[in-house]
């Protein structure tokens, strides 16, 4: 392992038994102790399925993690993504030595700090500062060295006025950030976080996220980080893993990473369709110009977005779609009413042109809703997702490149 390399994974995988039985039987326990006797492999290492919990399978052993392979270098901040049971956390329990690997070797220089539950580690009997020193004994450090940071962490907690009360009666939100300022102070090599970022408030995941960076640039320390929240990966990480069922299927750029996730792995949809009985709008479907179905976007590219709907009050409805990044930040909208547009139909549709996509190359997605007289009566968040390619938006042949651009239609004269 070179010496830049604080973290080595090598063909790690991990293997359990599904069923009520528990981890093996009897009968494969003894047919793993003969196999292991004559220098043999284990005979049960040679079956089981892929990580796919959405399908039924044959074999009632399966691969949590599978030919897993990774180095990770001293300050690097490595972010893990992936669908729930991708083995994001099956993963992180092994690093933390939690639970051992089926097969493969893990090496690692230094202390590793692990913040995988809310309040793992904790006595619900025991006060918080009481906590403090069983949770950092845990982690490995002495009493000194606890004493000398212990005001620090209860600041940074955010707890002060609660830190002499017993855990029991902490919020889960108030665990979390005991929990976290403990890991995060006491100076480990590598923090491993899972998640549990998102129980906390939004002042508190600011300071978390504030806190992992200093840890990275400042003290040069490696930190894993496991969410579902985009933003938070993107704000922090400048590497990305990314799992599917159980097995590594991108390892590079964070942004290519997220790309990757939400395209290849989150199959978004384009088109919108109601799934329940009642609902004015029955579906949403983008075409050309042409009417033709489409499900890549061009920058540049005119499209028109039917609205099929039901009108059974016959109410004056107006119309609107807005549009977000992957962040969930909102870039623009499109509504019928600031155009004095309504519709009063039984059930028609109603057809949004935009004759010149303005947003670059990405990932979207976008929210639809209904109004009446100016009165929201159905909005319906994340309705759908799409890709935008790059295109020739302006006619000259070049194909402007730039992430994260809006371009609008302009002429010099």
């Amino acid at each position: 392992m070179s010496s830049d390399v604080i973290l080595k994974v090598e063909n790690v995988a991990k293997q359990y038994r599904l069923g009520l039985v528990g981890t093996g039987t009897i009968s494969h326990d003894l047919n793993r102790w003969w196999s292991r006797v004559r220098g043999k492999e284990d005979p049960y290492l040679k079956i089981g399925e892929a990580n796919d919990r959405s399908a039924k399978g044959n074999s009632e052993y399966v691969w949590a993690l599978k030919d897993i392979s990774f180095d990770v270098k001293k300050g690097e901040v490595l972010g893990i993504i992936g669908k729930n049971g991708a083995g994001k956390s099956t993963l992180l329990k092994i690093l933390s030595r939690v639970t051992s690997p089926t097969v493969g070797e893990i090496k690692t220089k230094g202390r590793i700090a692990s913040l995988l539950e809310v309040g793992t580690g904790f006595h619900p009997e025991m006060t918080g500062r009481e906590n403090i020193y069983l949770n950092g004994a845990i982690l490995g450090m002495t009493k000194a060295e606890i004493t000398s940071k212990i005001d620090e962490i209860i600041e940074f907690s955010g707890c002060i006025r609660y830190v002499d009360t017993p855990v029991k009666r902490y919020s889960s939100g108030m665990k979390v950030r005991l929990a976290f300022a403990v890991a995060a102070h006491l100076e480990p090599d590598i923090l491993v976080v899972d998640e549990v970022l998102a129980v906390g408030d939004a002042e508190f995941q600011k300071k978390a996220i504030g806190k992992m960076q200093d840890i990275s640039n400042s003290d040069g320390r490696t930190v894993l980080f496991v969410s579902h929240d985009m933003a938070a990966i993107k704000n922090l990480c400048n590497r990305l893993i990314v799992l599917e069922n159980g097995k590594n299927s991108f390892d590079g750029d964070v942004s290519d990473g997220i790309d990757f996730y939400l395209n290849e792995i989150g199959n978004v949809n384009i088109n919108y369709s109601n799934i329940k009985p009642k609902g004015i709008i029955k579906s949403v479907e983008f075409v050309d110009k042409d009417f033709k179905p489409l499900n890549t976007l061009l920058v540049g590219q005119h499209l028109k977005i039917i609205f099929d709907y039901q009108n059974e009050n016959l109410r004056n409805l107006s119309f609107s779609i807005g549009f977000f990044d992957v962040f969930s930040n909102f870039i623009f909208s499109c509504r019928s009413d600031v155009i004095n547009k309504t519709y009063r139909l039984n059930s028609s549709k109603a057809v949004l042109e935009i004759k010149k996509w303005p947003l670059s190359a990405g990932t979207y997605k976008y929210n639809i809703a209904v109004q009446d007289n100016g009165i929201m009566i159905e909005n319906i968040k994340d309705a759908g997702g799409f890709n935008v390619e790059k295109g020739d938006f302006y006619g000259t042949g070049k194909l402007p490149g730039k992430k994260k651009a809006v371009y609008i239609d302009y002429n010099w004269v």
